[in-house]
C-alpha cells in the first residue's frame, strides 16, 4: 500500500456523511444511475439506497468512474420497504418532485438526518413514493423544460446539501463509528485481500499509520488459497 494513497483514502473516508443519503426509485438508465453515484461520492455520501428496476442495477463503468467502489448501494425490493428501512434509522425523506406546491430546494435544512428521494427518468417518483415522503422540493426552472435530468437534479441537490454541511462543520472530522471506519478503510486499501478474508470468515488485520498491515501473519490462513 502506497502511503500517500492510504492517507488520501483515509481523508476521504473521514469526510463521509453517515447521516445523509440518497434513495433512487427505479432509475433505469445506466449513465444516469452511475452519474448519481459519482455525484454521491463527490458530496461525501457514505452509502446510497436503490429500489432497482426490473432489469436490475444499471451501473455504467465509464460514467461512474469507479464511484461504485466507494459508495455502497443498498438495494430494496420495494419502495415501501426502502422507506421503512430509512425511517427506522431516523432519516427524514425529501423527494425531488417538480410540483407547484413543492418547496424551493434551498429552503430545506440538509444538516439534519436526510435522505433525498429521486425517481425514474421518464415518470419521476411513483404515487406511492410521493405519499410516503415527508416533503417535496423543486429546483426553480426559468426556461421551457419542466425539469432537469435526474442525475443533474441530484447534483444540484447534493451540492446544496454539501454547502450547508460544510458551513456547519460536518466534514471536519469522521462521524463514523470506529469499528465501521476501520473495516471500510481496510476494504478500500486492500480490496482483494478483504474479499478473501470475508469468504473465509476471518477478521481484517489492523493497519498502521502508513497503511501497512501491522501483523502480516494474520494473512497466513490465505496462503495457497486462490483469489
Amino acid at each position: 500500500m502506497n502511503e500517500a494513497r492510504y492517507l488520501r483514502l483515509k481523508a476521504v473516508l473521514d469526510r463521509r456523511q453517515p447521516d445523509f443519503t440518497v434513495l433512487m426509485e427505479r432509475v433505469h438508465k445506466p449513465h444516469n444511475f452511475s452519474a448519481i453515484l459519482r455525484n454521491c461520492d463527490a458530496a461525501g455520501i457514505f452509502g446510497a439506497h436503490a429500489v432497482p428496476p426490473a432489469e436490475g442495477l444499471p451501473v455504467h463503468g465509464r460514467t461512474a468512474m469507479g464511484a461504485d467502489k466507494w459508495v455502497r448501494v443498498h438495494t430494496h425490493e420495494s419502495t415501501a420497504g426502502a422507506v421503512e428501512h430509512l425511517r427506522e434509522r431516523g432519516f427524514r425523506l425529501v423527494a425531488a418532485h417538480p410540483a407547484p406546491d413543492a418547496l424551493d430546494y434551498r429552503s430545506i435544512d440538509y444538516t439534519a438526518k436526510v435522505a433525498l428521494v429521486l425517481g425514474s427518468e421518464l415518470d419521476g417518483l411513483s404515487t406511492e413514493a410521493l405519499g410516503l415522503v415527508d416533503e417535496t422540493v423543486r429546483i426553480p426552472m426559468y426556461g421551457m423544460v419542466a425539469s432537469l435530468n435526474v442525475s443533474v437534479a441530484a447534483a444540484v441537490l447534493l451540492f446544496e446539501a454539501a454547502r450547508q454541511r460544510q458551513a456547519a462543520g460536518l466534514y471536519e472530522a469522521s462521524r463514523i463509528d470506529r469499528r465501521t471506519r476501520a473495516g471500510i478503510l481496510f476494504e478500500w486499501s486492500y480490496p482483494r485481500i478483504a474479499r478473501r478474508l470475508r469468504r473465509r470468515g476471518l477478521p481484517y488485520p489492523a493497519l498502521g499509520a502508513d497503511g501497512g498491515i501491522l501483523d502480516p501473519s494474520a494473512l497466513d490462513p490465505l496462503k495457497g488459497i486462490g483469489a
